[in-house]
C-alpha cells in the first residue's frame, strides 16, 4: 500500500495553501497598522532599542510556538509547556548551583544536557499517554503540566536561583557560558535571542515545508483516517511532536535563565496560554491540518507587540490581559468561518461529521 495519504475527490489543496497565504498577510497588514498606531500615540514605539526589547521578549514565546504548531496541526494539544519550562530550568539550576533537594551538583554541562533531557522525557510521556494508551491530550498534558510543576518545586525546595549571588559561586568558565547562551549582546547591540529566533524560524519552517516529517503531519492532522488507511506512523509521528514541544519549552527557559540570571518557582507557568494564542493568531486550525510557522511567528510578534504599545501608553497589565484574550477569541473565531462560510473542502464520515482534509502547508 502507498504511504501517501490520498485527499478526498473534492479537495484542493491548492486553495487551502492560498488561504493561509491571505490570513499570512492579513495578520501582517495587522501588525503594521497595529505598530503605526502605537507610534501616533507615543513617538517611542518605533526606535531601535524598543523594537529589540520587542524581539527579545517576543522569542521565547515564539520558539515554543514554532513546536507547539506541530502538536496542534497533527491534531493534538500541550498544556503542559509551561511547567516544562519550570521544570527544565529549575533543575539546570538545582543540578549547577545546589541548594535544592539534591544532596550534590554536577558540572555545568552536564547540568544542561539534563535539563534538556528531562524535557525530552516529558515529551515521551505525553505522547506515550496520548498515542498508546489512548487519553486525549487535553487531559494527559494537562496531567504532565501538574507533574512537572509539582516535581520544580520539590527539586527547589520553592526557593529561586541567581548564579550572582550564589554560596559557593559557579566557576568563572561556567558562569561565561551560562551567559553566553542569553545575555550576549551581538554586533549593533542585538540580543543573542533574536539570533535564536532566526535559527529555529528558519529550522522549523524547513521541518514543516521541506520533509517528509511536515507533509505527513499535515495529513495526520487534516484526514486522521486516511493516514491511518495509508498505514502512516502516526503514533510515533505525535510523539515526536510532543517532544519538539517540551525539549523548545526547555531551550527557551534555558536562555531566558541565562537573560535574566536567576529563576524562581513561578516561572513560565503563565506561558501555555500565549503559546496557543500565539499559534491560533498566527492561522493554525485547531482542528488539524493547517498552519505556517510564518504564521506562528507573526502570532507571536503580534500578542508582543500588542503587550509592548500598551504598556509604552501606561495601560495595566490587567487590560493588557483583556485585550490579548478578546484577540485570541477573535482569530479562533475568524478560522470557523473561514472553514464555513468560504466552503473550504470537507470530508464527511459516516456519522456526518466534518473535517477538513490536509492542505495549508508551509510554502
Amino acid at each position: 500500500m502507498s504511504s501517501n495519504v490520498s485527499a478526498a475527490p473534492n479537495a484542493t489543496p491548492a486553495r487551502n495553501i492560498n488561504i493561509s497565504r491571505f490570513r499570512t498577510l492579513g495578520l501582517l497588514g495587522a501588525i503594521v497598522l497595529i505598530a503605526l498606531f502605537f507610534q501616533y500615540q507615543n513617538s517611542a514605539f518605533l526606535t531601535p532599542d524598543n523594537l529589540l526589547s520587542l524581539v527579545r521578549s517576543m522569542a521565547s514565546l515564539a520558539m515554543i510556538a514554532f513546536a507547539a504548531q506541530i502538536v496542534i496541526i497533527q491534531g493534538e494539544l500541550d498544556l503542559s509547556v509551561g511547567s516544562v519550562y519550570l521544570l527544565a530550568g529549575t533543575l539546570l539550576a538545582v543540578l549547577w548551583l545546589g541548594g535544592g533537594v539534591l544532596p550534590f551538583t554536577l558540572p555545568f554541562p552536564v547540568a544542561l544536557l539534563a535539563a534538556i533531557l528531562i524535557a525530552v522525557l516529558a515529551g515521551l510521556i505525553n505522547g506515550f499517554f496520548t498515542t498508546v494508551i489512548g487519553i486525549p491530550s487535553f487531559i494527559a498534558t494537562l496531567g504532565m503540566l501538574s507533574i512537572a510543576q509539582g516535581l520544580a518545586l520539590i527539586l527547589s525546595k520553592a526557593n529561586g536561583f541567581n548564579p550572582a549571588y550564589n554560596v559557593p559561586p559557579p566557576t568563572e568558565a561556567s558562569l561565561s557560558f551560562f551567559d553566553f547562551l542569553g545575555a550576549t549582546r551581538l554586533p549593533f547591540n542585538i540580543p543573542i535571542q533574536v539570533l535564536w529566533l532566526l535559527i529555529f524560524f528558519l529550522a522549523f519552517k524547513f521541518l514543516l515545508g521541506r520533509t517528509l516529517f511536515g507533509f505527513r503531519s499535515y495529513a495526520i492532522g487534516g484526514n486522521p483516517e486516511a493516514a491511518k488507511v495509508a498505514r502512516l506512523p502516526i503514533r510515533k509521528y505525535r510523539t515526536v511532536a510532543f517532544v519538539l514541544c517540551a525539549v523548545m519549552a526547555a531551550v527557551a527557559s534555558i536562555l531566558d535563565f541565562s537573560y535574566t540570571g536567576s529563576i524562581g518557582p513561578s516561572a513560565g507557568l503563565a506561558l501555555t496560554f500565549p503559546v496557543f494564542a500565539a499559534v491560533v493568531i498566527g492561522g493554525t486550525s485547531l482542528l488539524g491540518g493547517r498552519g505556517t510557522t510564518t504564521g506562528a511567528l507573526l502570532g507571536a510578534l503580534l500578542l508582543a507587540m500588542l503587550q509592548n504599545g500598551l504598556a509604552v501608553l501606561g495601560v495595566s497589565a490587567f487590560v493588557q490581559l483583556v485585550f490579548i484574550g478578546a484577540v485570541t477569541i477573535l482569530a479562533v473565531s475568524l478560522d470557523r468561518l473561514s472553514q464555513g462560510g468560504m466552503k473550504l473542502p470537507w470530508r464527511r464520515g459516516n456519522a456526518g461529521a466534518e473535517r477538513p482534509v490536509a492542505g495549508g502547508t508551509e510554502s
